[in-house]
């Protein structure tokens, strides 16, 4: 069995007795509508050599990031969290600091908004919410983009009005892989590669592909546009579990990711399963 000192920097964890999950609907999601917790990852995440996660919010709501916050409290394997909090709400720096207060807010690491759902591609340049965006960055949190392709542009914008603030791109910006057209894709992705406040997650791939025919060939040409646009120091592993169960196991995403990163040096590896989630979101060391 491997050393478990790789980084999942990118999972879920929901109780639907606590709080129902809105956006699981249809036959197709059927088998992500249960609960899943601690005790459901961690074997398996143990099995695949990961010694350490980020937790990562799901829905729109205040209490959910000290319900997660208070999970990774009493976990040896969560490390970090990527909590919500309504960047629109002048309040929006005492809300952080509270967060970071909270018990488990040690652990506390970013926040994260599902751009994806807002009907304006320029939401992320709305006065309001660029203010809470400073507020994230002086709070000393990165700040997690779940865009679509169309709102990568505003997000490349956002960047540059924000230089202080490190925008982490969940799953590659969700490429068409399905369809297995590239641009405009590639293009908006290199625009935002190009300013050095940018990471990027190699997660949320195999959803994005045919749930029931992919291979890793699938998902080559967009694992390797994002390689070549920002490295592998700013580029970091992620699973997007339970999600992922959808069209492959946990281990099976962990070892597609390893195929995918196969032709890297050993230390370029490091980077991409451990090394960028560590230093971008403070995780401690291995």
């Amino acid at each position: 069995m491997p050393q478990p000192n790789l980084v999942d920097a990118h999972h879920h964890f929901w109780d639907l007795s606590v709080r129902d999950q809105e956006w699981i609907t249809g036959p197709g999601m059927a088998p992500i509508r249960r609960d899943f917790g601690p005790a459901d990852l961690e074997p398996q995440a143990r099995a695949a050599g990961v010694g350490a996660t980020v937790l990562v919010q799901t829905i729109a709501v205040p209490e959910e990031t000290p319900e997660s916050l208070a999970l990774a409290r009493g976990s040896d394997l969560v490390t970090g969290v990527v909590g919500w909090t309504d960047l629109t709400d002048p309040a929006v720096a005492d809300r952080l600091a509270a967060l970071k207060e909270a018990p488990g807010g040690d652990k506390l690491v970013g926040i994260r908004h599902q751009i994806q759902g807002e009907p304006d591609p320029e939401w992320i340049l709305r006065p309001e919410v660029r203010r809470g965006l400073a507020a994230v960055a002086a709070a000393g949190l990165a700040y997690d983009l779940v865009v679509l392709g169309h709102q990568l542009p505003a997000a490349v914008r956002a960047a540059e009005l924000l230089p202080g603030l490190t925008f982490v791109l969940d799953h590659l910006g969700k490429p068409p892989v399905a369809s297995g057209a590239v641009e405009p894709w590639a293009g908006h992705l290199a625009r935002l590669a190009e300013r050095p406040n940018t990471v990027c997650k190699l997660s949320g791939l195999v959803t994005e592909a045919d749930w029931a025919a992919w291979s890793a060939d699938d998902l080559r040409p967009y694992a390797d546009t994002a390689l070549d646009a920002f490295g592998p120091g700013r580029l970091m592993f992620g699973s997007d579990w339970p999600v992922c169960t959808l069209a492959a196991g946990y281990a099976e995403v962990v070892d597609t990711a390893r195929t995918l990163t196969a032709s890297l040096t050993r230390s370029e590896r490091s980077e991409v399963f451990g090394g960028t989630a560590r230093r971008v979101y403070g995780l401690p060391a291995a």
